[in-house]
């Protein structure tokens, strides 16, 4: 693994191709560029390791939520939101034949040689046309046609038109306020109707369930829904009013991601893994992988943890003190103290840096996407901190062949 730089001379015609062409419409956070001037490049067999324990996590995921929600008592240990919990039996009859299970697995590379799994973005993970567009662009910007991608476009539409056979509705739910998460529905949502497709753009509650059958409500836009394609977080949904998330647990238009990804999306999904081994669903993988991860009662006197929030996304309130500006760390561990339940904790592992140029260091995060079980791509982001949060910056990542 390994970090290639951009030519001075040529980042920002790529910076605004990135922009017009990619979908990448606003890189920037604060007064911060998100991004990257390099491009993160994996040996072949690097590729074909993450590849391997990749889909091996995934299928440990998708055997665990199975039978979670099928054994609701033992789900109980999720310490799941009330009102989630309040809808888990509507979604009995789940089939995952009949959805899209899409999930994204964070990778880090450690000083020990190994990667380390911090999550997995179970619910729903973004950076589609970062991981589909980009990678092309970066090649032929540094001149690189010996490298190769996999786009995990490409792979969102091949399933989907393996479902649908190009017809019918599709739903984009995403918060419509929010610039960032229109341009990862509006780049999946061009690329689905230049296949034919039917495509609208709206809000969660911009969906009406009569029975099990779900209903666009938008003015000149009120038909039946065919798919439900979800970027709206499920604990983000259920703060809805009026109530019509209900529906999105057992509706009959095919979804991803489906609630059942609510299972793994918590932090506290390694909690369970005791229980699903005494009934012979194995999760060495995950064992191998993630972190020492326990309550936050059992850290107090233990040394080397770092706490984050059962929900956190982007890495924002974790716990990484070197990571932390001004007095961000003293209000996190405030706030741990106070609300420990919405808390856990984690063993820090060491993040082996990547150099680049003048011998800068960055630290790498490389998200693995998986569909319906077979891995479908990267999405990369690299910071001058070991904490990749909303600072950190977009890379494109290519193969050797």
């Amino acid at each position: 693994m390994k970090l290639i730089k951009i030519p001075e001379d040529k980042y920002y015609e790529y910076r605004l191709q990135a922009m017009f062409n990619c979908y990448k419409w606003d890189p920037m956070f604060c007064d911060n560029n998100t991004l990257a001037k390099y491009v993160l490049v994996l040996t072949k067999e690097e590729n074909e390791e993450v590849l391997q324990l990749t889909e091996k996590l995934d299928e440990e995921t998708r055997q665990a939520e199975e039978f979670l929600n099928k054994n609701l008592r033992i789900s109980k240990k999720l310490s799941l939101p009330k009102k989630i919990l309040e809808k888990i039996s509507a979604m009995q009859n789940y089939d995952e034949s009949k959805n899209i299970r899409l999930m994204r697995y964070d990778f880090h590379p450690d000083k020990n040689n190994r990667w380390s799994v911090t999550e997995v973005n179970s619910d729903v993970p973004g950076g589609f046309a970062e991981s589909s567009l980009l990678p092309d662009l970066a090649r032929i910007t540094i001149n690189r046609p010996d490298l190769e991608y996999t786009s995990f476009g490409d792979k969102m539409v091949e399933t989907i038109n393996n479902k649908l056979n190009k017809k019918g509705t599709i739903m984009m739910v995403h918060c419509t306020c929010f610039s960032d998460d229109r341009q990862v529905m509006q780049y999946l949502g061009d690329r689905l109707n230049s296949e034919g497709y039917n495509i609208i753009y709206g809000a969660a509650d911009h969906i009406n369930f009569k029975g099990e059958q779900a209903y666009c409500i938008l003015e000149n836009n009120q038909k039946k829904i065919d798919l439900i394609f979800r970027f709206t977080p499920l604990e983000w949904l259920i703060q809805m009013k009026p109530r019509r998330w209900d529906g999105y647990f057992n509706t009959k238009a095919i979804s991803c991601n489906h609630p059942i990804a609510i299972y793994a999306q918590t932090k506290r999904f390694p909690f369970v893994w005791k229980n699903l081994e005494k009934v012979g669903i194995k999760m060495e993988t995950w064992r191998k992988l993630l972190p020492e991860t326990v309550e936050v009662s059992e850290s107090w006197h233990k040394e080397g943890f770092i706490y984050k929030p059962v929900y956190g996304r982007v890495g924002e309130r974790i716990s990484i003190k070197e990571a932390c500006k001004g007095n961000e760390y003293e209000k996190i561990i405030k706030d741990v103290r106070k609300h420990p339940k919405q808390y856990l904790a984690q063993k820090k592992f060491e993040s082996f840096p990547l150099m680049g140029e003048n011998g800068q260091e960055y630290h790498v995060c490389l998200g693995s996407y998986t569909i319906e079980g077979k891995h479908a791509g990267y999405y990369a982001r690299i910071s001058e901190s070991p904490r990749i949060d909303s600072y950190a910056a977009d890379i494109p990542v290519l193969i050797e062949k």
